[in-house]
Formats: structure tokens, sequence, C-alpha cells
């Protein structure tokens, strides 16, 4: 009976969902709270189906699930809601993941910091781009792995058990009596990604951690992917629906040759994060290659967004030799001077050096001199005995100016060996979805074999729908790039007239010459008070004070939202509340990031603005 009405609730949720559900992919921050995030809507669409209410102005209401797409989003919640309904489970005890390989990375990242052992059994086959020698040689993971006819009859182990299923249906059997035996259920949905459970009340305090691996290491099921899912499950699945991966793929890839100037194949991942992941963990798979016993260090901004920055951490507490240092490139800090400091630093002590950088930075939106970072990166160095010290490479986050050419023969970075990549969610699908791609110079072409081999492995690569999207709006993103940057120029040059004494970080004319034309500018708006303390908390109540207004006059365009490079509307965020959230608070930016796109009512913002002048 309970059985059968989950499945009919879930109909008609299916039937009634919001269209955000399926095509939003940034978190719209006016129905965000980051503290509940993880339980906030699960509750609520708990309490709708009590009630047995799947009304599209209820489902509407319901508060942002997760962050969207990356950490989770309103159809993965459900799908893992469902699921957990059929094992009596609690819903946090299900985690979806656009990748069949992650899941199981995430028991084993969790064990390898625990120092506990790890038993993978296995019904059928492996996922076939689980690589098990990279995993315990590049990764550092400890496993046994065994091949089993059924879950039945599992013996004890002295640590955990993992046990990971193939139903080419998709489908979990329901099944109230899950062994005792076995910690996690993986199972692998065919086309789709897949399903953990987490089993038993002593592996709770694995479920925020493998969340944490979805959030920056991949994705979770992608709303396409788990409304099909979900569809499978209540047995509602339409017509097959087919896509021309292979040609939306090569468009993909074209289009990516001539927006970044360089014939280096391009690799397409699932994420940015799920690329920066990839290009990392290919680096450093290269130099434990080339430089076996050498210590590598990830220089990361401190104050970057706070997935690269807690990715690169992550990445650090696993793999012995790999430490993390701070590049300041912001807030008064000179990226060319932070990178000789670093560079010299690392060359005395024979280490490989590997840079990643936003150019612009974000969210102060400041380039550095180019011609001196080029010389800073391509300086030859000694090590602390006389030898010549290993040249780095650049891996640079080049998401809020993904029309700059850096890598061709002839641009600025062709001498230094430079990994580009870009978040799909801006520019190259304008906020239609998160897949990114990563792209080298010629410097770096060797390297990029190994990203390629990690993307794979991780089972991150875009999949076949986000390929179709990409292909369809990857040729008009230098044109919406113009357009959004004469906006936000025109934008910025009202505020300076208005309110002369706001202090607005944004590219410089002779930059926007260059072609460092972003469509994001950041406001420190102006404040008072006796002390430090009284001016902070009034220039924070009057950075809210302005998004509410915008917001609320021009609610079909104006979004609390942290996302940019979109097909319409203005978007802004305060990035100390949004995206540095993992950042060290010494490190956030408490002021507001406006990001414009190429379709606005651009006169209505100006005299909305103008009203909040007034205002003060």
């Amino acid at each position: 009976m309970e059985y059968s009405k989950t499945l009919d609730y879930l109909k008609d949720v299916l039937e009634n969902m919001p269209a955000d559900w399926l095509n939003l992919t940034t978190h719209r921050l006016d129905i965000y709270n980051e503290e509940l995030a993880k339980t906030e809507f699960i509750e609520q669409f708990e309490a709708l189906f009590n009630d047995n209410n799947a009304e599209t102005s209820a489902l509407s209401e319901l508060r942002t699930a997760y962050d969207y797409i990356r950490l989770g989003h309103p159809l993965s919640c459900v799908l893992e809601w469902g699921v957990a309904r059929m094992h009596q489970l609690s819903p946090e005890n299900v985690i979806s993941f656009s990748s069949r390989v992650i899941p199981i990375m995430a028991v084993l990242r969790k064990n390898l910091l625990e120092n506990k052992k790890t038993r993978i059994l296995y019904e059928g086959e492996l996922p076939a781009l689980f690589d098990t020698d990279i995993a315990k040689n590049i990764y550092d993971y400890t496993f046994d792995l065994e091949q089993v006819k059924s879950a039945d009859n599992i013996v004890g182990f002295d640590g955990s058990t993992v046990l990971i299923s193939n139903k080419s249906d998709g489908l979990i059997e329901a099944d109230t009596n899950l062994s005792t035996e076995i910690d996690f259920y993986i199972n692998n949905y065919e086309g789709l990604g897949s399903i953990l459970m987490v089993n038993g009340e002593d592996n709770t305090s694995y479920i925020s951690e493998i969340q944490h691996v979805r959030r920056r290491e991949t994705i979770a099921m992608t709303p396409a992917n788990a409304l099909i899912a979900l569809q499978q499950l209540t047995g509602t699945l339409p017509g097959t629906q087919t896509h021309q991966l292979e040609s939306d793929k090569a468009e993909v890839l074209a289009a990516i040759a001539h927006i970044a100037d360089t014939n280096i194949k391009a690799v397409v991942a699932s994420s940015g994060l799920s690329m920066q992941y990839a290009i990392v963990m290919g680096l450093i798979h290269e130099a434990l290659e080339k430089h076996p016993g050498k210590e590598i260090k990830i220089v990361v901004p401190p104050n970057c967004y706070g997935g690269t920055n807690d990715q690169a951490r992550r990445i650090a507490a696993c793999i012995e030799n790999v430490e993390v240092v701070d590049l300041p490139v912001d807030g008064g800090n000179d990226m060319v001077l932070s990178t000789h400091q670093v560079l010299d630093q690392i060359a005395n002590q024979d280490a490989i050096p590997y840079i990643i950088a936003e150019i612009p930075t974000n969210p102060r939106v400041e380039v550095p001199d180019m011609i001196k970072l080029e010389e800073a990166l391509t300086k030859e160095r000694k090590t602390a005995t006389g030898e010549t010290a290993i040249s780095p490479v650049f891996i640079l986050d080049q998401t809020f100016c993904p029309n700059v050419h850096f890598l061709g023969e002839k641009d600025i970075l062709s001498k230094v060996k430079t990994i580009a990549y870009v978040s799909g969610s801006k520019f190259p699908s304008g906020g239609k979805c998160t897949a990114g791609y990563g792209v080298a110079n010629k410097a770096a072409e060797s390297l990029m074999e190994k990203v390629g081999l990690h993307l794979e492995l991780c089972d991150n690569e875009a999949t076949a729908l986000q390929m179709e999207i990409l292909a369809k709006q990857l040729p008009s993103m230098n044109q919406r790039i113009d357009k959004a940057y004469q906006n936000t120029r025109e934008f910025v040059s009202f505020i300076k007239e208005h309110l002369p004494k706001a202090k607005i970080n944004f590219v410089s004319e002779e930059l926007a010459a260059q072609g460092f034309t972003p469509s994001v500018f950041s406001l420190d708006l102006p404040t008072k008070g006796d002390t430090d303390e009284e001016r902070e908390a009034y220039k924070r109540d009057l950075n809210l004070k302005l998004i509410d207004l915008m917001i609320n006059e021009i609610p079909n365009e104006s979004k609390y939202c942290v996302s940019y490079g979109q097909l319409k509307g203005c978007y802004w965020t305060i990035p100390a509340t949004s995206t540095q959230g993992t950042t060290k608070e010494g490190d956030k930016d408490y002021i507001a990031r406006v990001a414009l796109s190429p379709d606005m009512d651009l006169d209505l913002h100006k005299k909305v603005f103008l009203d909040f002048v007034n205002s003060i």
C-alpha cells in the first residue's frame, strides 16, 4: 500500500513539476538557505507528500534543493527520496551521481583518510572506465576487488563493503532487507549515471563526505537523466530519446578550436570542476611518472572561487607529496610579483609547480600585466643545488573571458605550458547546462592525454544532452560576450556618473581593447560609520538593500543568483556568501557582484539604480 502510494504521488509530481526543475542550472539565492540546503527541500517535499499535494504552485514554492545541478537539484532529490522509500532508508542515505565511478572513489577517499580497509564486490562487470591500477597508484586508494554472483550469503569483512550492480533497465529492486554485511550499494543506471545507498547507522558519517565529493569532483545525476530514472521508476517512461553524440561532439570541438585559437584537441566535462579535477589529476599522474619522489605544489589564489580552492586542498589531503601553496592576486596584491615569489620558492625546493589562476580574477575582475606574467612563468630558475628547476604548468580559468586568445602559437602564453578551462554553465551554454571544456596550447599538448584519461576514468565527460546544448550555443558565444560587455560598460559608466563614491572593479578601456571584455563587475558601495566594524556592517546592509530593490522592481530580469553568461537578465550576488562559501573568512569579499547578459532592459536597470542612489 505504502509503496503504491509513493509511486502514485511521484507520477503526479512528474506530471505537474515546475519547468525550472528541468531547465535551471544555477541556484536562486532568494529561496536558498545554505545552512539547511541539504534538508529543507526534502522536508517540505515530504510534507506535500503527506498532504497528497502535487500541485505545480506548491512544488514551485519549495526551497532550493542543494545548490542546483552540481551538488543536487529538485529532480535528483525527488529520485533519491523515491529510492529511499523503496528501501526504508532516510533520503539523505541515497545519493545520485552523473558518474558511475566517482561514487566508488567517494567511499575510497573517506577510507583512505580514515585508514580503513575497503572491499569492492561487483555483480556482472565493473564499470569499464574504472582503472584499478590508476585508482591505487595515482589516487592512493587501497581496496580488495571480488566478483560475486549475487548479494546473498556475503560474509563479514573488517572494513567497508561496497556492492556494485548493473541493472539494464535502470531499476533498483525494492528490498527492505538490505544485507547488514554490505555498507554501500551502488547501482549503475544504463546511460544515466548511478545511485549510491548508504546502509547502516555505523556509516552515517560517510553521507556528508560523499555528498562533498559529488559537489567538488563531479555532479549529481543531471535533471534530464534524473527525470528519465524517475519515469523508469514509476513506469511512465515516454518514447526513447536520441542524441547525435558524435556529430554534436565534432561541432563542439570545432567551435572550441576556433574560439581558443588552438588546434590541440579539447576535452569536454560534465562541469567546470569536473574539468579542473581531470586537469589536476592528469598533471599529478604526469609528475609521478616523470619526476618520481619530487614534491608537487598546487598554487591557488586563496580568495578565488571556493570550489577551486576546496578541490585543490582535498586532492592534497589524499596524495602524498602534494601540497597547496597560496598565490595572492587580488586586493592590492600583484599577480606577477606573487608568481615570481612563489615560483622562486618552489624552484629552490626542486618541486613541481602547477598554478591555477583566473584571468580576469573573480570577483575583483583584475587582469595582470600579461607580458610580465609571461616573463614570470617562462623565467628559467635554479634549484638550491644549482640545477635547472622544473618549469610550471599554468592552469588558466578563463570563464570570465573565454573569447580571449591565450593559446595560439602567436598568443601571449604560447611559450608557457598552459591548459585553459571554462565553466560551461556560463557563456558556453548560456546557462542551459553545466558542461565545461579544457584545451591546451602546443607547449602543453603532451599533457592532454593524461587529462583526457582521468576525465574518462572518473566518468566525468559531458553527457549526450550537454554536448547537444553546447553544439547549439557555442557558435554564438563570442557575439553574446560582445553584446553583454557593451551592456556592462554602459551600466558601469552610469554608476560612476551617479554614484562616484562607489568603488567599481571592472576592466579598463585599454584592457577591453586587448580583448578582455567580461560582463561582470564588482561594486564596493560607499559606507559610513565611526569604526571599521560599523562601516563594514553598513556596507553589507547596503549591498542587500540594492539587490533586494533590483529583484523586487525588475523580477523578470534581475535575479539574486551566482551565475553569469546567461542568455537573458541580470544576476546579483555577494561572493562571500555564495561562490566563496568554503574560502577562508579573511579572504572573502563582501561586495556586490553584478553580471549582465546580452538581452536585458538596461534602461530600466538604470532607472531603478538611480532610485537606489536617491534613497541613500
